[in-house]
Parts: structure tokens; sequence; C-alpha cells
């Protein structure tokens, strides 16, 4: 997914990294963009790394080149909510919160659906006598396996941001229910 429509837009913009690359950010880090330039497809991009610690801040400049903008966009992710509450999450907070957000219908439901049919229909195929009857129920629970598999795939997501926000407001003292 594209969030830019050219390198210029970047610049002076805070992202999350998303995506491990050899040699640069963590996965988890919140990068400002300070500056960016276009090669042709290739896309360089001088960044700055912010690591917030109890005692100090420490701030490291980096270079990366990407093969294009969608290798950029893939790599780093605009996340206002991360970038504003940065000090109050831990790296793993911002890793887990990361991991759930990225999931998608391919990458979480159908393996799910999958592996479940196989089994309802086997089961479904092989345990009831009567074929038709058979059929029915394993039409019937696939179609409950789908629904169940994109509730459960919303209300993870849902559950991971009320988390973060419970962690954010616990320095407010306001508490979410």
């Amino acid at each position: 997914m594209n969030y830019l429509l050219n390198i210029d837009e970047a610049i002076d913009r805070k992202f999350l990294v998303t995506k491990a690359m050899r040699g640069q950010a963590d996965v988890g880090t919140i990068i400002h963009v300070m500056d960016a330039e276009q090669q042709g497809a290739a896309v360089i991009v001088y960044y700055r790394v912010t690591r917030y610690n109890e005692k100090f801040h420490d701030y490291q400049d980096y270079t990366a080149k990407f093969e294009n903008l969608a290798a950029f966009c893939k790599w780093a992710q605009p996340d206002n909510f991360i970038a504003r509450n940065y000090e109050c999450f831990s790296l793993r907070d911002i890793q887990h919160y990361i991991k759930i957000k990225n999931r998608s219908f391919t990458s979480f439901c159908l393996p799910i659906i999958i592996v479940a049919a196989v089994i309802i229909w086997c089961l479904a195929l092989f345990l009831v006598k009567d074929r038709v009857i058979g059929i029915i129920i394993g039409s019937v629970l696939t179609v409950v396996v789908i629904i169940a598999a994109f509730a459960l795939l919303k209300v993870q997501k849902k559950k991971e941001k009320m988390r973060l926000y419970r962690k954010v407001s616990a320095g407010w003292g306001v508490v979410f229910e």
C-alpha cells in the first residue's frame, strides 16, 4: 500500500519502521525524514532516528536507498498515534502493535479459514453417513469459520489499539473501559 505519491511528500514527516532492513533503523523505531531524492526509479532517504531513553535522547542520522517509492512505503509507514506517544511505549509494545496492525485477510484470516475448512469438510464427509447432510453441515460450518475469522481479526486490532490507549491515558489519569 503506497502512502505517498512522490518522495518529496515524505520530507519533514515522521514514519514508523515496520520492516527490518539490514544496516538501518530497527522495527518499531520512529524516523524523521530529513531529506529525500529521486534517482530514476530509486529513492534515497536521509533520516534521523530518535531513540527515547530514560536518561537521554540519542539522535543518529542514516541514509537508505530503496528500489522505488513502494519499497520505502513497505519499510516505513506514517503513524501519528505512535509518533505522538512514542515515549509511553516499550519497543516490545510497538512491535506487537505493528504485528497486529499489519494483519490482513490473506496473512491472518485465509490460513485459519483454509485449515478449518479442510478439517470441517473431512469430518463432515467421512463421519456423517448421509452425504447431503454432510455437505450442508460442512457448508454451514465453513461460513461460521469465515465469519469468526473476520471477527477475530477485527477484535484483535481493536483490543491492541485500546491496550495502547490505556497505556497512554494512564499518564493522564484517564481510564478507558
